[in-house]
C-alpha cells in the first residue's frame, strides 16, 4: 500500500477531466438558464420539499439567478484553472445547494456531480495547463500522486456496478419494465421509431442496459478492451440522450470515462489545446511532480478518500435494513444509483379534518406545481412532508388540532393501482425519521432482486 500511494503518473488525465467537468457544467447551467426552468422549479412554487436532515437549505427567491450565476462562473473558472481551490468549493456548495432546495427534481446524475465536484476540491486538478500553474510556479506540475487519478475512477465504477447490479431484477429482466412502457412512446422518432413498437426490442434493451453496466468499468479498464469499450460508451448514451430526457448526463458520462485512457492520450488532448490556443511546448515539460503541504496533508486526504469511498459502497445498500419493496416504500431508494427502473404514477387526494368536525378536500394545485404534485403523489416521505404542510396552513386558519388523511393510489410499472398509504392513519402526528414508515401500505407482491 505504501509503494502504490507513492507512485506518480502524469497529470495530463486529470487536468482534461477538470477543463470537461467545467465547460460541460457551465454549458448546463447556461442551459437550464436560457429554457427558464429556473424561474419554474426553483421560484414559482409556493412550497419546497427539502431533504431530511438540510430543512435549513431554503429557496432564494430572486437570489436564485445569484447563486445559478455563481455556479456557473465558478464552473467555468475551474476548467481554465484560474483560483481553482476556491471556484471548486464555491463550484461545489453552490451546485449542491441547488439540488437541495427540492427533492422534486432529484435526480442521479445531480447527486453525481455533487460527488465528484467534492472530489475536486482535495485534487490537484490545476497543477497542470492551468491559469493557476502559469501564474504560482509552487502549484505547476506535470506529474501527481496515482491515486488522485485512480479515485475518481474506482468512483466511476461504483456508480456503474451498482447501477448494473440495481438492473438485476425481476421487474427488468423478466418483464422488460420500465422500458415496455417507455419505448413505444418514442415510436414517432425519424428512420427507426417504428421499431419500439415491439416488445423483443423493450428486451434486448434491458438485458444490454444491465450487461452494460456491470461490464463497462471492468472493461475501460483493461488497455486491450478499453477504445471498444468507449465506442460502447457512445453508442449507449447518445442512445439514452436521444430517447431520454435527462439533460447532460449522458455528455458527462461519455466525457468522464475518457478518465480512464493513459496518460499519453490525455498528453496529445493537452497538445492540440496548447497549439490551438498558442502555448508553447516548452510550458507543458516540467519534469515535475506535485507535493502537498505536507506529508500529513497526504496522508489525511488518503485516509479521506478511501473513507469517502467506502461510504459509497455502503449508501446503495441501505435499503437491505428496510422491509417491503423497495420500489413501493422507496426506504433507500434515493442516493444509490438506482437509474431510470420504475415507472410510477398515482394520486393522493388529501384531507383535512380538525376537532371540531371540520373538514375539507385540499386542492394539490392550490399548493403544489404540476411537478411537485406528481412527484409527491407517489413518494411515501414527500407525502409526509406534504401533510405536515397542510397540517400547519389550516391550523393557521383556525383549525383546531388539524388531522391530515389521504387516499393515494399509485401503479408501479404497469400494474393495478394499489393504495400506498394506510387513509385511516393521521400523517400530521406521524413524524419522519430514518426509520421504517409503518403507514406505508404492503405492496403485496415481489420484485426479486438486488
Amino acid at each position: 500500500m505504501n509503494s502504490y500511494f507513492q507512485k506518480t503518473t502524469h497529470a495530463a488525465p486529470l487536468a482534461v477531466f477538470r477543463i470537461a467537468l467545467g465547460l460541460l457544467l457551465f454549458g448546463s447551467i447556461v442551459r437550464f438558464w436560457s429554457k427558464g426552468w429556473i424561474d419554474q422549479l426553483y421560484i414559482q412554487p409556493k412550497y419546497f420539499f427539502s431533504y431530511y436532515g438540510f430543512e435549513f437549505v431554503k429557496p432564494l427567491g430572486e437570489f436564485t439567478y445569484v447563486i445559478f450565476a455563481i455556479c456557473a462562473i465558478s464552473a467555468l473558472l475551474v476548467a481554465i484553472g484560474l483560483y481553482y481551490r476556491a471556484a471548486s468549493v464555491l463550484l461545489f456548495l453552490s451546485f449542491t445547494y441547488i439540488e437541495l432546495i427540492d427533492k422534486s427534481t432529484y435526480l442521479n446524475h445531480y447527486y453525481f456531480i455533487s460527488m465528484i465536484c467534492l472530489m475536486m476540491i482535495f485534487l490537484p486538478a490545476h497543477a497542470y495547463f492551468s491559469f493557476d500553474a502559469v501564474r504560482n510556479k509552487k502549484v505547476s506540475a506535470d506529474y501527481i500522486p496515482k491515486w488522485c487519478i485512480d479515485s475518481i475512477k474506482v468512483f466511476v465504477c461504483i456508480v456503474y456496478v451498482f447501477a448494473g447490479l440495481a438492473k438485476v431484477n425481476s421487474d427488468w429482466l423478466l418483464e422488460a419494465q420500465p422500458l415496455r412502457i417507455w419505448l413505444p412512446a418514442k415510436n414517432d422518432l425519424p428512420l427507426v421509431g417504428w421499431i419500439f413498437n415491439y416488445t423483443w426490442v423493450a428486451y434486448v434493451f434491458s438485458w444490454a442496459g444491465c450487461l452494460y453496466d456491470l461490464s463497462i468499468p471492468f472493461l475501460l479498464s483493461n488497455k486491450k478492451t478499453r477504445l471498444f469499450a468507449y465506442i460502447a460508451v457512445l453508442i449507449f448514451h447518445v442512445l439514452t440522450a436521444i430517447l431520454f430526457p435527462i439533460g447532460m448526463f449522458p455528455y458527462i458520462m461519455i466525457a468522464t470515462a475518457l478518465i480512464f485512457f493513459s496518460a499519453e492520450f490525455h498528453k496529445k488532448i493537452i497538445e492540440r489545446l496548447a497549439r490551438l490556443i498558442r502555448i508553447p511546448k516548452n510550458v507543458l515539460a516540467l519534469n515535475k511532480a506535485y507535493a502537498f503541504n505536507s506529508a500529513t496533508t497526504s496522508k489525511v486526504l488518503i485516509i479521506a478518500f478511501v473513507l469517502f469511498l467506502c461510504v459509497q459502497v455502503v449508501l446503495p445498500m441501505r435499503h437491505l435494513i428496510y422491509p417491503g419493496e423497495l420500489f413501493w416504500t422507496e426506504q433507500g431508494y434515493r442516493f444509490s444509483w438506482r437509474v431510470m427502473l420504475m415507472e410510477k404514477a398515482g394520486s393522493a387526494q388529501f384531507i383535512v379534518k380538525d376537532s371540531e368536525g371540520k373538514a375539507v378536500a385540499v386542492d394539490n394545485t392550490k399548493f403544489l406545481t404540476a411537478l411537485q404534485e406528481k412527484m409527491m403523489s407517489t413518494q411515501p416521505d414527500m407525502i409526509l412532508q406534504y401533510a405536515h404542510m397542510l397540517r400547519d396552513y389550516y391550523a393557521g386558519l383556525g383549525f383546531k388540532s388539524p388531522q391530515v388523511y389521504v387516499d393515494s393510489y399509485v401503479t408501479l410499472n404497469g400494474r393495478l393501482g394499489k393504495p400506498l398509504i394506510d387513509s385511516k392513519i393521521d400523517l400530521a402526528k406521524e413524524t419522519d425519521t430514518f426509520s421504517h414508515k409503518p403507514w406505508i401500505l404492503s405492496f403485496n407482491n415481489e420484485i426479486a432482486g438486488f
